[in-house]
């Protein structure tokens, strides 16, 4: 490690005004990718902002057609969350198997999407559930968020607030999991949404979460399981790497968006 200033932020326009003035400047929030990045040097900071104290990014409301969560809340408290459970169970199930129990107690919604790793769980949701991402000064839809491996459409010093999740009608995740990292090998979250729209988001499996809208047209059809297996996937686009090949990924995608659709089914 190496020397840096650190400064824990009252409010998002005092952190924002920081990392305008200063572009060595880095968002803190659970720390869980970006100190393991700094022990390595391959990230290196002039100063830390620590946005985990301010109180908007803290919050989760839930209504019958929404539901917000600030961006510093962790993994394990949008598990545990009783009205989120009712209301989006897939998301408190992704939420409750992300990492191990030290991960979700300090890991947060917002460093996830802002860090934007590839086999992250929380993007699969934010781009299955077709979610907004609101940050201090605009909305950014699901579909224009994630632009490749840890690339996403935030100016450098723009602060996510908040991540607003539509109510669907049903939805579930599903991943095979590295059994050290707990990272998603291949995670699929699947969502019929309220206007009857299937959504299908792939995490893991590739550079960056996509769709799978062969998966989508088939589940439009028939939102069952069977018609999920019957679909299969190009393995071109896809990576290969010591935890799996291409094909096993390919292989894997049908099997896990059927499994969640059984889930989601009930």
């Amino acid at each position: 490690m190496y020397s840096f200033d650190y400064q824990r932020a009252s409010d998002a326009q005092g952190a924002v005004n920081t990392l305008a003035a200063d572009t060595e400047a880095k968002y803190l929030a659970g720390g869980q990718s970006l100190l393991a990045a700094m022990k390595l040097r391959l990230a290196q900071p002039s100063t830390l902002v620590d946005v985990t104290r301010i109180p908007e990014l803290k919050t989760i409301q839930v209504d019958g057609k929404v539901v917000k969560i600030g961006a510093a809340v962790c993994h394990a408290d949008v598990a545990a969350n009783a009205q989120i459970a009712a209301t989006l169970p897939g998301l408190a199930q992704l939420a409750a198997h992300i990492g191990d129990r030290q991960v979700r107690a300090l890991g947060t919604l917002g460093g996830s999407l802002a860090n934007d790793d590839p086999a992250a769980d929380y993007p699969a949701a934010v781009l299955g559930l077709n979610a907004t991402v609101v940050t201090d000064r605009r909305r950014i839809a699901a579909d224009d968020f994630f632009l490749g491996m840890y690339e996403t459409a935030l100016e450098p010093d723009e602060l996510i607030v908040a991540v607003e999740f539509p109510v669907p009608q049903r939805s579930a995740y599903e991943k095979f999991r590295n059994p050290a990292s707990h990272f998603a090998l291949t995670g699929v979250f699947v969502a019929q949404l309220a206007d009857g729209a299937v959504r299908v988001a792939v995490t893991g499996a590739a550079s960056s979460v996509f769709r799978a809208t062969a998966l989508e047209d088939a589940l439009k059809a028939s939102f069952t399981p069977a018609a999920a297996r019957a679909v299969a996937i190009a393995p071109d686009d896809l990576n290969t790497d010591l935890h799996a090949s291409a094909d096993y990924r390919a292989h894997l995608i049908p099997v896990l968006t059927a499994r969640a659709v059984t889930r989601a089914l009930g």
